[in-house]
């Protein structure tokens, strides 16, 4: 099988794995123990979360992990808005995010907040005429994500950054799941977020690892109460080895950031030449997107018949978000940029990640065509 599932989930990476083994057989200890075991596991824990902030360019104590990405999202949204309400409880979120920001979103909507969508054009990038507009002085979040995990879209983040500091007293939150270890990702003084989700699984770590970073000390409210670890905001025994087994994935990540760019460039952009031949082909992914994620969809058909079609020529790929792709209802990222009826329920998504290589996409574009003729009729020239 070859998997083009990559931003559903990766593959550990046998570096990462070997570091929790190694983490897990040594600095087993709880970290908030005194004895001397704890005070070893505590160490490398406070080295791991070093190493993390060095490359997001923030200090240590700004970082919290926590489960993955989802959590971090709630964390985010909730604790955000919860600890500053005093500021205002108008949140904007673009009308693509995640569902772990969307239903957090929903969810503070019972507890007196006001919330609002940012439109997004054509591409999926949000309007910035319509976030301008929309931005008022007593919002107190900004929420949008810097990839946009079913169709790529690239969110201008410093241009948001802009427009939120001159406008409000909002706190502006990025899910950077997508984007990590992808494109360039890090805090930047006034042009950047003041809070950042990662995941670990994106990007060839272990599920169940994650975390929220700052960019400076702000006023968060926890979400998880208990005894008061990771700096008072995380209750509940810090799992070392998860955590260390995270700093190596980011840090690997960034290393081969952009030699593996280089390659994802070239093989989106081949894909996206090879959609358009077929008539009966939407192309919704472009290339001013994310290097590592081809959308498209195909007249007519549902996206399980192409993932199925596929899968038993032996390519794994997706329909959308694996978060939502088991429901049968339209995508609400294909709804939101208005993609023609008879398109709406055919998109799949082919996302590319380590260990693949030129013949493998050379494989799939002739078993996808050899799919299209069978399917729609369609030929093409290879």
């Amino acid at each position: 099988m070859i998997y083009l599932d990559h931003s559903a989930t990766t593959k550990p990476d046998s570096a990462v794995l070997q570091t929790f083994i190694q983490a897990n057989e040594r600095y087993y200890a709880n970290p908030a123990s005194l004895h001397q075991l704890g005070t070893e596991a505590n160490t490398l824990l406070m080295k791991a979360r070093e190493q993390i902030a060095q490359i997001l360019n923030t200090e240590s104590e700004h970082i919290i992990f926590t489960s993955g990405g989802t959590e971090s999202n709630n964390f985010a949204v909730k604790g955000l808005a919860r600890a500053n309400q005093h500021r205002g409880k108008h949140i904007l979120i673009s009308a693509i995010e995640h569902p772990s920001v969307i239903e957090s979103a929903h969810h503070l909507t019972n507890e007196g907040f006001e919330l609002e969508f940012i439109d997004v054009d054509d591409h999926g990038r949000i309007k910035l005429a319509d976030l301008q507009r929309k931005i008022r002085k007593d919002t107190v979040l900004v929420s949008i994500m810097h990839v946009n995990n079913e169709m790529g879209a690239i969110q201008p983040i410093t241009d948001i950054t802009q427009i939120v500091r001159a406008n409000s007293r909002a706190f502006f939150h990025v899910d950077a799941v997508q984007s990590f270890g992808k494109i360039p990702v890090q805090f930047q003084g006034d042009v950047g977020p003041d809070a950042m989700t990662i995941s670990g699984h994106k990007i060839n770590g272990l599920k169940g690892t994650g975390l929220l970073a700052f960019s400076k000390r702000i006023k968060i409210q926890p979400i998880m109460h208990g005894g008061g670890q990771e700096l008072g905001y995380r209750s509940g025994t810090v799992a070392v080895p998860q955590n260390v087994s995270l700093a190596k994935a980011m840090r690997l990540a960034a290393e081969h950031m952009s030699e593996n760019t280089d390659k994802f460039v070239q093989w989106r952009n081949d894909l996206h030449a090879f959609f358009n031949k077929f008539y009966h082909v939407h192309v919704i992914s472009n290339n001013d997107g994310a290097p590592h994620i081809v959308s498209c969809s195909v007249r007519g058909l549902k996206g399980e018949v192409i993932v199925n079609a596929l899968q038993s020529e032996g390519f794994i790929v997706s329909t959308s978000s694996a978060c939502s792709s088991k429901n049968s209802d339209i995508s609400h990222v294909v709804e939101a940029l208005y993609i023609e009826e008879s398109f709406q329920k055919g998109v799949i998504r082919i996302s590319l990640g380590n260990g693949l290589t030129n013949s493998n996409i050379d494989q799939f574009k002739i078993v996808f065509a050899k799919m299209m003729k069978q399917l729609k009729g369609e030929t093409i020239q290879l």
